[in-house]
């Protein structure tokens, strides 16, 4: 007779993936998907010093380079940004301590609501029969902008998140500047449309140890993001795959880039033109595999809607308002049925969303 899985009631799945009897998973993770992406050698690059360069057929070709991945794949690789790879690093580092402390520490974030500014535990999600589904995935999250939260342990952590952060907003912003300039809008406006001088971040750092039956289960399912513009960093072990027409793809980023994917509320504001395209996180038998996301949106009480000269020029708006932050909550409190919580603000042609 096989040896029967352990319960996994009390255990992250660090410490379940340590079971030295670990032979099958428990039940409670099963969640049927087919984990095999295509390859794929086209995903964008865009190389944010063309961009922030004074040579004109530079950031031309940037430009071109950005606007295409933002329509066309919704992911992009981000080479040669600046942010000091001993820093990218350090905060893959600093998050694999967390993971490291005694479970008890960890237990003190668990969540009790979907507005908790830190929140750490292990990735479940509802399915639409209101089944329980656990993931293969221990994670931490936590606000860091406009109002910073952070675990107190490890200590060095606060200090590398907030560094981090305040860079990643220093890329965010140009990035943003590109899109305005590709959109034709005037220069600054999605600035001020999303008040980024107060924009939200959100840092999450993923865990995934190996898995000894990684077809049964998943580390996070198909979803696409809110916020403008996500950024994501690993420890080198491959995992993300993106859906681009319908098929499923691989990606594959160089040491010290960043994947970059248009999120949500990028897809609204532009009124459709840039896709927040559906990814996933999957899991192997070999190697634990570390992410690291800062999700960047707008401030948290932007009432999101289309830019009022892309719905001019369009004749009507594709997507309905709502505040930011009341998405992101509704988002993170929703079950999980496969569609994505922008689904729920399309207006279709005859007026309905």
């Amino acid at each position: 007779m096989a040896p029967t899985a352990p319960l996994a009631t009390d255990l992250c799945v660090k410490d379940l993936a340590q079971s030295s009897d670990l032979k099958s998973i428990p039940s409670q993770f099963t969640f049927i998907n087919d984990s095999k992406g295509s390859e794929s050698d086209s995903l964008p690059v865009v190389d944010f010093s063309m961009l922030v360069s004074e040579d004109a057929d530079q950031r031309s070709k940037a430009l071109l380079d950005l606007h295409k991945a933002c329509g066309e794949w919704g992911f992009f690789v981000l080479i040669n940004h600046g942010i000091p790879e001993a820093l990218m690093k350090a905060i893959v580092d600093a998050s694999l301590d967390f993971f490291d402390l005694p479970e008890e520490e960890k237990r003190r974030y668990e969540a009790k609501s979907a507005s908790d500014p830190i929140k750490a535990g292990t990735g479940t999600t509802k399915s639409t029969t209101d089944q329980k589904v656990v993931l293969w995935r221990d994670f931490m999250k936590s606000y860091v902008h406009p109002d910073f939260h952070c675990p107190e342990n490890p200590p060095h952590l606060r200090g590398i998140i907030s560094e981090y952060a305040e860079k990643s907003r220093s890329v965010l912003r140009k990035l943003l500047q590109g899109v305005c300039e590709n959109l034709e809008l005037e220069e600054g406006s999605i600035d001020e449309a999303m008040n980024l001088d107060s924009c939200f971040q959100l840092y999450a750092a993923n865990f995934y140890p190996p898995c000894p039956q990684p077809d049964l289960t998943i580390g996070i399912p198909p979803h696409t993001d809110h916020g403008l513009l996500t950024f994501l960093i690993h420890n080198g072990v491959a995992g993300l795959q993106i859906e681009h027409n319908g098929v499923w793809f691989n990606t594959n980023s160089p040491k010290n880039s960043i994947l970059v994917n248009t999120a949500d509320h990028l897809e609204i504001f532009s009124n459709g033109r840039y896709k927040s395209v559906k990814h996933r996180a999957v899991v192997n038998t070999e190697a634990t595999r570390i992410s690291v996301v800062i999700a960047n949106g707008p401030a948290p009480d932007v009432i999101v809607s289309p830019s009022a000269e892309l719905v001019k020029r369009d004749g009507r708006a594709a997507y309905g308002p709502m505040k930011y932050i009341e998405y992101v909550e509704t988002m993170l409190s929703r079950r999980y049925d496969g569609a994505g919580n922008l689904e729920y603000l399309k207006i279709q042609a005859d007026g309905h969303e």
